[in-house]
């Protein structure tokens, strides 16, 4: 099956969309940075305890899947040419549950697929969109993986191709004194929020 998107294609709108957006994108980021490191280091004191411990790990990963929905719902306010609103992570926390669910699936998915043999990457590259599919479309666990993994048939090695172009810009971002990577993230960001738009135009045709 034909690639339904051109690397060169994704990578010049995407750019345009982030250059766009990019204090506003950036600035999230760092913000996002600068409270991850402060809450760990206030929380310090109460990981000599393994219930202290548990309630850290919870409140990080909390804050991280907040974080991941609402940034991601940016990115497509942003392909939309509206400005990324702060609302959108308070809007996100009612998907934490089915995205926490979704991704424990897909990460046991991809692991046993390395433990059977089977290509784990493949897998990942299938699974990839269900993060986009609960913002979009308010999709349920199951649902988003299904859909997911309906608009990647045909495209997982032009995703691969894709995901390797992705993993470049992120060196690059590190090579570049470090602060390319608030550039980097929000572009790679973007690439995937247009990717799944272009693969699932289809589906949303025949709907």
């Amino acid at each position: 099956m034909e690639p339904k998107f051109i690397i060169s294609e994704v990578f010049s709108t995407a750019w345009k969309g982030t250059k766009s957006q990019l204090w506003i994108l950036a600035g999230l980021l760092i913000g996002y940075c600068i409270l991850s490191f402060t809450l760990t280091a206030f929380a310090m004191p109460m990981q000599s305890s393994i219930i202290g411990k548990i309630i850290v790990n919870v409140i990080s990963a909390l804050f991280s899947i907040i974080f991941s929905l609402g940034y991601m719902k940016n990115i497509f306010q942003a392909l939309d040419g509206e400005e990324p609103q702060f609302s959108a992570y308070g809007q996100q926390t009612k998907n934490i549950i089915t995205y926490f669910l979704a991704s424990l699936i897909t990460g046991f998915v991809v692991l046993a697929g390395f433990l059977f043999f089977i290509p784990g990457i493949y897998l990942a590259l299938r699974l990839q969109f269900f993060q986009a599919f609960i913002i979009e479309e308010n999709a349920g666990i199951i649902e988003s993986l299904h859909k997911s993994w309906e608009i990647t048939k045909g495209q997982a090695l032009p995703l691969f191709i894709l995901a390797l172009v992705m993993i470049g810009i992120l060196i690059l971002g590190c090579i570049l004194f470090g602060i390319g990577i608030f550039v980097a993230v929000p572009l790679i960001y973007m690439m995937y929020g247009y990717v799944f738009r272009k693969l699932n135009t289809p589906l949303q045709i025949l709907e």
